[in-house]
Order: C-alpha cells, then sequence, then structure tokens
C-alpha cells in the first residue's frame, strides 16, 4: 500500500502540549497528544510522514509563534498557520477542547475553508519584536507620568505652564517640595520611574534605528518618510508589523487587514453601517490613526518633509504630494461636517494607508 499523499494535519499548539489529529481521504481522526517541545513533535512529525507522503500540517496562530513553522518548513515539510479570529465556528457548539480544536482544524483545511497568514522571517519578526518593546515602553511612560500627576493632583498641586512634560515642566518638578516626608519619598520615586521610563525609551529607539540601518526594508521605510505624518518611527512600526505589503492585490484589502474599514449589519433592503471592524493588526492600524491627525492643518511641504525627500524619487514624492493635497482638503471638508474629531482621523487613517500601499509598490527592497 502506497504512502497518501492528501492528508491534512489538524495541530492545536499549546506551551506544555500538541493535540494532532489527521484528516485523510478516509475519514478525520485523533492522532493523539504529544509534549509541546521541539523533540516530541519532531518524533510525531516523522511518524506522520512515514505513513503519509507529503502531508500538509496546520495550526492557529497564538503566543508560541511561529517556531513550529520554521521547524517544519526547514525538514522539508508543507505548513500552513491561520488566524484565530477568521476560523469558522458553531455557534452553537458549546464544547470546546483541545482534540476538538485539532480535529475541526483538519477537517476544515481539508475542504479549503482556512486561509493561511502571513508569516515574517525570523530577523523581520525579531526587528517587529523590539518595535514593540518600544511601543510597551511608550505605555508605561505614560502611566508613571499619570501615577506622578495623581499624587501631585491629590496634594493639590498644580502646574500653570502651556504644556507638561516640557522642559520647564520638568524644571517645575525638580523644584517641588511635599509637606510629608512620606509624601517626598513616594514623589521622589515617582520622578525616578518616569526619568527610567525615558531612558528606556531613548535606548530602544536608538536600538531601532540601529537595526534599520541593515535591514532590507530600509528603502521603503525611507520612501513611505515622504507622506506627511509618517516619521521614522511611524514607517518601521508599518513595516515591522505589515511586511511585504506588496502582497495585498488592492488598497481596499490592506485597509480590510488593518480593521479601517466600517462594519455592516445589512438585511434585505436595509443597509445599517457601524463603526470600523478592528480586525487584523492592531499596533499597525495605531500607527496609521496617529499619522493621520498631521493632516489637519493645511497641505505644505515642510522643511522637515523636503529633507525626506532627498534622494527619493519624482514618483514617490508625487505620491506623497498628491496625498497631501487630498487628504488636507478631506480632513477640512468631514471636520465641517462637524463629525466627531476620531471618526475624521479614522477615515483619513483608511486613504493614507491607500497611499502607503501605492508607494511601497514604487520601491524594492535591499538585497
Amino acid at each position: 500500500m502506497g504512502k497518501d499523499s492528501t492528508a491534512v494535519i489538524g495541530m492545536d499548539v499549546h506551551k506544555e502540549s500538541v493535540d494532532i489529529a489527521i484528516a485523510d481521504g478516509r475519514e478525520v481522526r485523533s492522532f493523539g497528544r504529544v509534549g509541546g517541545e521541539a523533540a516530541a513533535v519532531d518524533r510525531a512529525v516523522r511518524k506522520i510522514r512515514s505513513v503519509h507522503r507529503d502531508p500538509l500540517f496546520v495550526y492557529e496562530a497564538g503566543p508560541c509563534g511561529f517556531w513550529l513553522y520554521r521547524r517544519l518548513r526547514s525538514q522539508g515539510a508543507r505548513c500552513m498557520v491561520v488566524s484565530p479570529s477568521m476560523t469558522p465556528r458553531r455557534a452553537g457548539d458549546r464544547v470546546k477542547t483541545d482534540r476538538r480544536d485539532a480535529l475541526m482544524l483538519a477537517r476544515l483545511a481539508r475542504a479549503g475553508e482556512l486561509s493561511a497568514i502571513y508569516v515574517p522571517d525570523a530577523h523581520d519578526e525579531a526587528v517587529r519584536d523590539l518595535v514593540r518593546a518600544r511601543e510597551d515602553a511608550v505605555c508605561m511612560q505614560r502611566q508613571a507620568r499619570q501615577r506622578l500627576q495623581a499624587l501631585l493632583l491629590r496634594n493639590e498641586i498644580r502646574y500653570v505652564g502651556r504644556s507638561a512634560w516640557t522642559g520647564a515642566h520638568r524644571r517645575w518638578i525638580a523644584k517641588l517640595k511635599l509637606p510629608d516626608p512620606a509624601q517626598q519619598i513616594a514623589f521622589e520615586e515617582y520622578v525616578q520611574a518616569v526619568e527610567e521610563a525615558g531612558r528606556r525609551l531613548e535606548r530602544l529607539e536608538a536600538s531601532i534605528a540601529a537595526q534599520v540601518e541593515h535591514w532590507r526594508w530600509r528603502p521603503v521605510i525611507e520612501a513611505l518618510q515622504a507622506l506627511r505624518g509618517v516619521s521614522a518611527i511611524h514607517g518601521v512600526r508599518i513595516v515591522a508589523e505589515l511586511g511585504d505589503l506588496t502582497r495585498f492585490e488592492s488598497p481596499r484589502k490592506l485597509m480590510g487587514y488593518l480593521g479601517l474599514t466600517p462594519s455592516e449589519d445589512s438585511s434585505g433592503k436595509r443597509r445599517r453601517q457601524g463603526g470600523i471592524t478592528k480586525a487584523g493588526n492592531s499596533s499597525a492600524r495605531r500607527a496609521f490613526i496617529e499619522a493621520a491627525w498631521a493632516y489637519a492643518h493645511p497641505a505644505r511641504v515642510s522643511w522637515v518633509i523636503a529633507r525626506r525627500h532627498t534622494g527619493l524619487t519624482k514618483q514617490i514624492t508625487d505620491l506623497a504630494w498628491k496625498a497631501q493635497l487630498r487628504l488636507c482638503a478631506r480632513f477640512r471638508r468631514l471636520a465641517a461636517r462637524r463629525l466627531p474629531r476620531n471618526k475624521v482621523v479614522v477615515a483619513i487613517a483608511r486613504e493614507l494607508s491607500g497611499f502607503v500601499w501605492a508607494i511601497a509598490r514604487e520601491v524594492k527592497p535591499a538585497a
């Protein structure tokens, strides 16, 4: 009896264990449970491949990352990683176990109901981890500042300057003295937490800049900075999170992946649209929304943007200027309709992603 080449292997991957199911030409059945370490998985894969000539391994993306995908591919096996949010599930199914999940993955993959997600290479994922560490540091800095401000507010100490966390504001904080020694200790600890968060953020940003110098996506990042609002760190975040932007067939596909398209609940003649879907990559979506605020002002090429245009092709700078003209005008039109400011910004971010897609298609990564 020859080996079967049509088998699909569903794998429910966890830290301590991996449940495996096999869907071949005969049935969908459970293979069993193995340990979550690489050696145990390798033994199970060898046993499966001794029976099935070219099986397709399928598992859902999760906290364990893509090490299993890369390990299987390095052994010459076919592997597909799918998104848990895009896996069809029965509304009335109230029983969920690891074994049933593995069986469901094998069955759906054999039926062609699952789509593979984009898996970055090891270095791209490493840069993405560094970018996400920087994003976590920003959150920690914001929390440290809020705790310090809350302590001062409880003691009726208010800053009367124009804006917080400027040089003048820091000098004002350095001169403060709280009435109680215990409160002064708490105050000094909060101040040190703010300063350490700032130093950590500076270290991470310097490390990101050093990594980008030798990264293959550096030409794409430099081209994206021709757009207003897309600074170096925004460009790195977008590319690190989205990877190869040319994999999207159209700007609409990218907008849908970012979750910037409106949700819809229509039936018959009734058509009802709601807020954005917020599907896909949340970090990249935040980067686009942050960049979109820059289009609240009239279109112009500032000296900062002009400096970024140095070395770029005319086609890219023309696309960036076209984006400015269109998005600044659209921002004014939507604001004149008295729409909520956040809705206006999201609408601009959605269109900005289309211009990012167009520019990314004009630039090739470094060799």
